[in-house]
């Protein structure tokens, strides 16, 4: 079956993982993440130290640790998170990334930059304190 349009697995943990920390009034842990999204603790862990990283969220270890928000949900959008892990979101003219077409011009025409111009509209627009209720 083929999509046409698909998030990587690490892509998804860190957006859920972003709603489910921002929802909580604890803090959760790799374990707790991975069981709410039904992903691998080594997965959600690597996604997280990532976060981490780009100080989306702080961590703390040991029986009573957990991950939070270093910033306000209103100020994170899904785009930020989105390039945390994948990096800059680029407009393409071609979806095949070739510099040149052999017919004069994109089978598809505007198709792929229309949709990538939509996704990052979309994703720049929505922050966390969307998915707070």
């Amino acid at each position: 079956m083929s999509k046409i349009v698909t998030l990587s697995e690490a892509a998804s943990i860190a957006l859920h993982s972003m709603v489910l920390i921002a929802r909580s009034e604890e803090k959760l842990n790799v374990g707790q993440i991975a069981e709410k999204i039904d992903s691998s603790k080594h997965h959600v862990a690597k996604v997280m130290q990532r976060l981490a990283k780009e100080n989306f969220v702080s961590s703390n270890r040991g029986p009573s640790g957990g991950f939070v928000l270093k910033k306000d949900p209103q100020e994170v959008t899904l785009l930020e998170i989105y390039e945390a892990i994948e990096g800059a979101v680029v407009i393409q003219n071609c979806p095949g990334d070739k510099p040149t077409c052999p017919f004069g011009g994109c089978l598809l025409g505007d198709l792929s930059t229309n949709m990538t111009k939509e996704f990052k509209k979309y994703m720049e627009q929505k922050t966390l304190s969307d998915y707070l209720s």
